[in-house]
């Protein structure tokens, strides 16, 4: 089996229609039965929801100092909202489940295949570990 990345995206200053508060309580409900779902089926592996990006702080490494800023990595209007990590047979199947969460919370899903090494528990091994 593979494992995909479905990655939530937010969209600062997006144009759509803000969900009422029965609407939010409708999609929790949603969000709650389809990651039951994803438990009984044997897809859910992890998931999370982030803060809001302007909580980021970013570390890189700039003529062998480490430095810190604040502020997510890319200047950009999109960002990562959270994510799940499933396990699914193929893409059309990852897909799908993608398409429920996407229905759920009325926002755009990134859906991306793991690398092939990250699907094994010791996935640093190709470094030589």
């Amino acid at each position: 089996m593979t494992q995909y990345m479905l990655s939530v995206h937010s969209v600062e200053g997006e144009v759509r229609d803000p969900m009422t508060e029965e609407e939010m309580r409708q999609s929790h409900k949603q969000l709650a039965v389809l990651e039951q779902q994803m438990h009984s089926a044997g897809a859910w592996v992890f998931s999370g929801r982030l803060h809001e990006p302007d909580t980021a702080t970013v570390v890189r490494v700039s003529a062998g100092e480490v430095l810190t800023t604040d502020g997510p990595f890319a200047e950009s209007k999109e960002h990562l909202g959270g994510f799940y990590v499933i396990q699914a047979d193929d893409l059309d199947a990852a897909l799908a489940w993608a398409s429920k969460v996407t229905a759920a919370i009325r926002t755009p899903i990134e859906v991306r295949a793991f690398a092939a090494f990250a699907d094994r528990p010791q996935a640093f091994e190709q470094f030589g570990d």
